[in-house]
């Protein structure tokens, strides 16, 4: 019988080998019609939830071509790769994750031993840089803490504390003050849930109070009353944890950790709960993961963009609050030493005290082959003004000078309005720092504790595109990051049209001047691309 096995390999290698020459890819790329009519249309419940995988030219919607990409690769062979998300846990028990989570094979649960020598004991599912920690200080209040040494970058932290404290403290007034108006509405319509025509009949006498209630009656045409609540909710909490944690000079959020965050040798930290001390901690991260990898076509939640092709290797390192240098620089090490050939960094910060560490860790990672992609940021900032660097972590061109690397990738956010409300009014852009952009609205994905949710920002733009470039290193493995990370450039849909920046219709740009490549990323055309650089 083994004889007859090794006779059959030999004569059948030939035709094998031929069955395993996948047929080239002849579809023309997608390119923007001239007289394309943009949706004007409320997106339906389904189109919402999957904007980022529908075509422009089809559907009239912005997304990045995804299901259109799908066709292209039916029937052919693809490897599984891991895929590294850097970010504030992931919520691995999650159904709809659960079967894509990167298991170390190496390693054996629960015998708190180092088994595969990697320096990390019982690290099954990925690695934990942060311990028990939650929240944490913004990087710039660190740098107060640690006394004016006279510098610059002191007095630009103090600059930007006084700024960020003023508008948090603002802000915490304009809430409460919507929450009283509320409570007085609740009071005079005798409902919790009141609606917009329980408002239209209140008859008030004070002129504020009347202002208030059109401002009401606003709102409540366009969200229910439950939204609003939850809204005004989410945004208390937020700025209570701002002024709370964040900025408050006397909290020590790493003193649970138990290192020292100014040792880059000193790593024997942190533990192997990948999703963190508290689930519902691990929103972003989950978020994320899901955009990437949530199971396709199960007729749960949302489709990820690669989820067949690849594993999710949960690595966290971003608290509430600004993360360490040290443990991004170490997380994107532990990534590249496991097996990641992607890493997804939805996360920034505008001071750095050890961006050197960073760098290595990225240059650490060009040298192993590994693509990493991540956010831009959401302040609506140009990251490339004129006279002037807007500084922001990470990032790979040390002191705005050539790039020190070619595997890194910094993505923009677009909605999924084609026209001047293209890019999303909250997403940082730049003709240098910025190379590309991807879908960041309302992105439908997983969130802990077996739910789903709409969340917005680059953070979301970041995963849509790891995700592309995790279908490209999954089904053309031969291909190097630098070679991914110019499909992507090259291959997105140009947009030749002037879009307002910030939201605002008085500052308009062209598309084409807010980043390095000018385009959004777009699956279909990535893997025509993909597969005529891989034969080559």
């Amino acid at each position: 019988m083994k004889f007859r096995s090794l006779y059959l390999s030999a004569a059948l290698a030939l035709f094998l080998a031929g069955c395993s020459a996948t047929k080239k890819i002849t579809a023309e790329p997608i390119a923007i019609p001239a007289s394309i009519t943009a949706k004007t249309a409320p997106l339906s419940d389904t189109q919402e939830k999957r904007w980022s995988h529908l075509d422009l030219v089809k559907d009239t919607i912005p997304g990045m071509s995804v299901d259109r990409a799908y066709e292209l690769l039916k029937d052919r062979k693809s490897t599984k790769i891991v895929v590294g998300v850097v970010d504030s846990g992931v919520d691995i028990e999650h159904p709809d994750l659960k079967p894509v989570i990167w298991t170390n094979t190496k390693e054996i649960a629960g015998n708190n031993i180092d088994d595969d020598k990697n320096g990390y004991i019982d690290d099954v599912h990925g690695w934990n840089f942060l311990g028990d920690a939650e929240h944490e200080n913004l990087e710039f209040v660190r740098i107060l803490k640690k006394g004016d040494d006279g510098s610059a970058r002191y007095k630009k932290a103090k600059a930007e504390y006084d700024k960020e404290y003023r508008e948090a403290m603002a802000e915490m007034q304009k809430i409460d003050g919507i929450a009283n108006i509320d409570k007085i509405f609740q009071e005079k319509t005798g409902k919790k849930n009141y609606t917009v025509e329980d408002l239209k009949n209140l008859k008030v006498s004070d002129p504020r109070l009347e202002e208030a209630k059109q401002g009401f009656i606003g709102i409540f045409s366009s969200i229910s009353k439950e939204e609003f609540d939850e809204e005004i909710s989410g945004a208390k909490e937020h700025f209570e944890n701002t002024l709370k944690y964040n900025l408050n000079q006397k909290f020590d959020g790493r003193s649970i950790v138990g290192d020292n965050p100014d040792d880059i040798n000193d790593r024997k930290y942190g533990n192997n709960n990948v999703t963190g001390p508290v689930k519902d901690g691990a929103k972003h991260g989950t978020h994320v993961a899901g955009i990437i990898a949530q199971v396709r076509n199960n007729s749960l939640g949302g489709d990820g963009i690669a989820s067949n092709n690849v594993e999710i290797m949960s690595v966290r390192a971003v608290p509430d609050g600004d993360e360490y240098d040290k443990d991004v620089a170490l997380a994107i090490r532990y990534a590249v030493d496991n097996g990641a050939k992607v890493i997804n960094g939805s996360f920034g910060k505008y001071y750095s005290t050890h961006s050197d560490w960073v760098y290595d860790a990225i240059k650490y990672a060009a040298q192993k082959d590994v693509l990493i992609v991540c956010a831009a940021g959401n302040e609506s900032k140009d990251l490339d003004p004129a006279g002037s660097v807007a500084e922001r972590y990470p990032n790979d061109d040390m002191n705005s000078a050539t790039e020190i690397s070619d595997n890194f990738l910094c993505v923009g956010a677009i909605s999924y309005s084609y026209g001047p409300e293209l890019i999303a009014d909250f997403s940082n852009y730049g003709k240098t720092d910025v190379d590309v952009f991807g879908p960041g609205v309302r992105i439908y994905a997983t969130t802990p504790n077996n739910k789903y949710e709409f969340l917005q920002g680059t953070s979301m733009a970041s995963p849509n595109v790891a995700g592309v470039a995790a279908l490209i290193r999954s089904y053309y493995p031969s291909l190097t990051a630098s070679q991914v990370k110019h499909i992507l450039m090259d291959s997105g849909l140009a947009i030749n049209m002037d879009v307002a920046l910030g939201g605002d219709p008085k500052d308009m740009r062209a598309f084409s001047e807010l980043s390095r490549s000018g385009r959004i990323v777009n699956a279909y055309n990535a893997i025509i691309l993909a597969d005529k650089m891989s034969r080559k």
